[in-house]
């Protein structure tokens, strides 16, 4: 690929690494302890490079790959901190808890999760099953696009245990946050969550 032509490090190291950070809840330290015992010296600045970089293109390879995702989504959002101020994460997760889709906000509002909601229903389709919580701004979001044509078929539940498996997931992001020393922008921290 050309992405990786005239970088430091072979495509099959970045994409371990970058692979390790995204998948795993460990800190670019860990990363770099983990590849360096396999006789591998990377610096842990060159792993939050990488992740920078090439986080946004690896989460692109994989909803090329997963595309079909139909059946059921689980929305919801949940908020962490970027440069001292809080800002808001919509997270879209199928039903087998493989992140769909993410967007970070700075504002919580009915028209950030009507942007949100449209560009998964324009990337995916659309799903036989929504479950969210019964946030105002989402139920606000479905209907204004329910209006607009999209979601006829797809049945809304708000019922609040069946939106039990997000609310869980969102521990494998404030665990990231956590070990990480936090995000100094949002493009950083929304391709760093992408992964």
């Amino acid at each position: 690929m050309r992405y990786f032509k005239g970088k430091q490090f072979k495509k099959e190291i970045i994409l371990v690494d970058v692979g390790y950070y995204c998948r795993f809840s460990l800190s670019y330290r860990d990363v770099s302890k983990i590849l360096k015992e396999r006789g591998i010296s990377v610096h842990p600045t060159s792993i939050i490079r990488g992740v920078h970089e090439y986080g946004n293109l690896i989460y692109q390879i994989w909803q090329v790959k997963n595309k079909s995702a139909r059946l059921s989504w689980h929305l919801d959002e949940t908020y962490i901190k970027v440069k001292g101020k809080w800002c808001y994460l919509y997270r879209a997760i199928d039903k087998d808890g493989h992140t769909l889709d993410i967007q970070l906000r700075k504002k919580r509002d009915h028209q950030a999760a009507y942007a949100f909601m449209k560009r998964l229903v324009k990337h995916f389709g659309e799903p036989t099953v929504l479950t969210t919580d019964k946030a105002s701004a989402l139920l606000c979001a479905f209907n204004k696009l329910r209006k607009q044509g999209f979601y006829q078929t797809t049945i809304h539940c708000t019922i609040k245990h069946l939106n039990n498996l997000i609310e869980q997931d969102h521990r494998h992001v404030k665990k990231r946050f956590t070990k990480s020393a936090g995000f100094q922008n949002l493009r950083h921290a929304s391709r760093t969550l992408k992964g």
